[in-house]
């Protein structure tokens, strides 16, 4: 697997860039070497964010860990995305059986009882075409985390969601 770092708000040491590397090789076990990682190391008031993200094809893998120590953010990160990995194993291996980007037999069992999966609700609606401002604003009057909605330029379904940190997200579709 391939390892991308970089850091927003400082630069990261050398020896945190190596010992990322060195503890996203244990994951390499799992993929073949054509499959990307990328690391985001984040300085932030009073502490430190870790973003890994690895981008197979069909299936994205996302860990984020806040701590006061850079290494201690590593290995939380690591340790989510084994778990996420290991929680998902029989499914994952189900639906990419036979590609040789995934060896999920190397994946360790998951400790706790595995939880079905089920959908509780399912709504419909009708997309109506608007523009960004107008989406946000139909989300807030609904006073919802996320809006669907058929964006009037380019004709595709997009998604505007509420981040964390208070600004709004937008997913574009393509296919």
């Amino acid at each position: 697997m391939k390892t991308i770092i970089t850091g927003k708000n400082y630069t990261p040491s050398d020896k945190l860039k190596e010992t990322i590397e060195k503890k996203f090789a244990k994951l390499d076990k799992y993929f073949s070497d054509e499959i990307t990682g990328n690391v985001m190391t984040i300085k932030e008031k009073g502490g430190y964010k870790v973003e890994a993200t690895i981008n197979t094809k069909g299936m994205i893998f996302r860990a984020e860990t806040k701590a006061d120590d850079p290494y201690d953010c590593v290995d939380r990160c690591i340790e989510k995305l084994s778990n996420q990995m290991s929680k998902f194993k029989t499914k994952l291996k189900a639906k990419h059986k036979g590609l040789k980007e995934f060896e999920f037999d190397e994946l360790p069992e998951f400790d706790e009882e595995q939880e079905e999966i089920k959908v509780v609700r399912s709504k419909k609606f009708q997309l109506e075409p608007m523009g960004e401002e107008e989406a946000i604003m139909q989300m807030e009057m609904l006073n919802h985390d996320f809006f669907v909605y058929l964006n009037m330029e380019t004709d595709s379904v997009n998604v505007v969601y509420k981040r964390k940190d208070g600004n709004y997200g937008i997913l574009e579709t393509s296919y």
